[in-house]
């Protein structure tokens, strides 16, 4: 395990101060030239140099015939080229001194027979001038606090703390959107395509010293070098989460995984050993991976799994109540003391069992702050699960009703509901030991949930993701304590 992120092979390639671009031109429909927009769409600030035989400017760029004629050695350089002259060009490369690459051309080992002896001959460039590179067959690298995007698809949304490495290109680059519409965002990624030279365990060694990483993701088809992945692994876990999503366990999964990268994948059930003496969370779906994350990287450390759940009527509350039964959550009755505070501010109609049942009460300033707080007083519980509706559509006819003019209730309506993410938001800094999690059935993206996205507030789309994500936190403190117990 490297003690420092200077000391990563893959640091020049996460953090490159300026770039050689090999295959992109002004044609757009090109692969390259698709990457290359993604870097200046997203505003890199380091020199880039597009090389290309005939174009004297690329993407308004000047363009150099060979990568000799550059006016310096840039620390990276990014080949998407036709198979047949990529050695040749990070020969090229080599010669010129560059001593770091991203590989996107495929038709190496996931090609067959001619294509590992093409990848043999790539390795062994790399091996005489003292190259380390991603790829053959990858998507590369984002570093969105660089502000560099060197991917088909451009990114969306601000940075964030999750670190991923992926065996699939495709996981960077499409997640992007997804990642921003759920509350996340990356640290840095990197995908190792077929792991000629740098693999899953180099950036399983940077992203555990990335200081913006609080959460690493793995997207996993096979792992060559086993015994160091453990070790590896075993070095972070104890101070950083991994979640780790395997593909290849199933038949069907193994010949997908052999054909995509020419990786060999192996049962399912060595895979869960591998994570659990890692203490790496496994997910089983793309959705769990990030919602795990999600969890992880924002919540504080439980100290049980008691739920309290708050509703405002019995079909969100007895869903989420069978949620969190299922992942192994329990649900203690409300104390006397806490059901005597909570008489004054709910309705007659209210359950005052848990789940606590509002009924649809409007009192929103109550909903948001009064309630939650005594509910996180709960001397029984450890963490609130909460059901948000938000209060925008019943602010808007209030209003509207009151005779507000209609051109100024959104901002009348909007800074409401500031106000009511705001005294929820503080609940988190009132109550820090306790867990705070919300979930709802409308979208993320309204005001106020966005509010407490963008804030730390995991929010989920439904209380299913919500439950589990809970208990993955649970899981990895169980996981990470077992680690760390010596003998007596």
């Amino acid at each position: 395990m490297i003690d420092s992120i200077y000391e990563s092979p893959l640091y020049a390639i996460v953090n490159p101060k300026s770039i050689a671009f090999f295959g992109a031109s002004n044609n757009f429909m090109r692969m390259g030239s698709m990457i290359l927009s993604s870097v200046q769409a997203l505003g890199y600030e380091g020199n880039i140099y597009p090389v290309h035989l005939q174009e004297k400017k690329v993407r308004g760029l000047t363009a150099y015939a060979s990568i000799m004629d550059l006016p310096e050695i840039p620390d990276l350089a990014i080949i998407v080229l036709p198979t047949n002259i990529v050695c040749q060009t990070l020969a090229a490369c080599g010669q010129k001194g560059v001593k770091h690459a991203i590989i996107v051309s495929g038709g190496f080992r996931e090609a067959g027979p001619e294509g590992v002896a093409l990848q043999k001959e790539l390795e062994a460039i790399a091996l005489k001038y003292g190259i380390r590179f991603l790829g053959p067959n990858c998507l590369g690298i984002a570093n969105p606090y660089l502000k560099l995007n060197p991917t088909t698809i451009t990114a969306e949304g601000p940075p964030g703390f999750v670190g991923l490495a992926s065996q699939s290109g495709s996981f960077i680059t499409q997640m992007f959107d997804y990642l921003h519409r759920n509350g996340l965002g990356f640290s840095a990624a990197m995908s190792v395509g077929n792991e000629a030279n740098i693999d899953i365990v180099d950036c399983l060694e940077y992203l555990g010293v990335c200081p913006r990483t609080k959460v690493i993701t793995l997207y996993i088809e096979g792992i060559s070098r086993g015994g160091k992945f453990i070790e590896t692994a075993r070095a972070i876990t104890p101070h950083k989460p991994i979640v780790a999503i395997y593909a290849g366990g199933s038949e069907a999964g193994k010949r997908a995984v052999r054909s995509h990268t020419g990786s060999l994948s192996g049962p399912n059930e060595i895979y869960d050993g591998v994570f659990r003496q890692c203490g790496i969370i496994r997910a089983q779906s793309i959705a769990e991976l990030f919602d795990y994350a999600l969890a992880l990287g924002t919540l504080p450390r439980p100290k049980g799994n008691r739920v309290i759940i708050q509703t405002h009527s019995g079909g969100p509350g007895a869903t989420a109540a069978d949620a969190c039964s299922r992942a192994g959550l329990t649900l203690p009755p409300l104390s006397e003391e806490t059901v005597e505070k909570l008489q004054p501010m709910i309705p007659k109609t209210a359950s005052t069992a848990n789940p606590l049942d509002l009924t649809y009460s409007l009192n929103s300033e109550q909903n948001f702050f009064d309630i939650p707080d005594i509910l996180l007083q709960e001397k029984n519980a450890d963490i609130l699960l909460a059901y948000f509706l938000s209060p925008g559509m019943f602010i808007e006819r209030i209003m509207n009703e009151m005779g507000i003019p209609a051109e100024s209730i959104p901002v009348e309506r909007d800074k409401m509901l500031m106000e009511h993410a705001d005294a929820f938001f503080s609940l988190t800094k009132r109550h820090p030991d306790k867990l705070i999690v919300g979930f709802t059935y409308r979208s993320l993206q309204e005001k106020m949930v966005r509010s407490l996205l963008d804030r730390g507030v995991p929010i989920y789309q439904d209380p299913e993701r919500a439950a589990r994500s809970i208990a993955a936190v649970l899981e990895y403190y169980k996981m990470r304590d077992g680690m760390t117990k010596t003998p007596a």
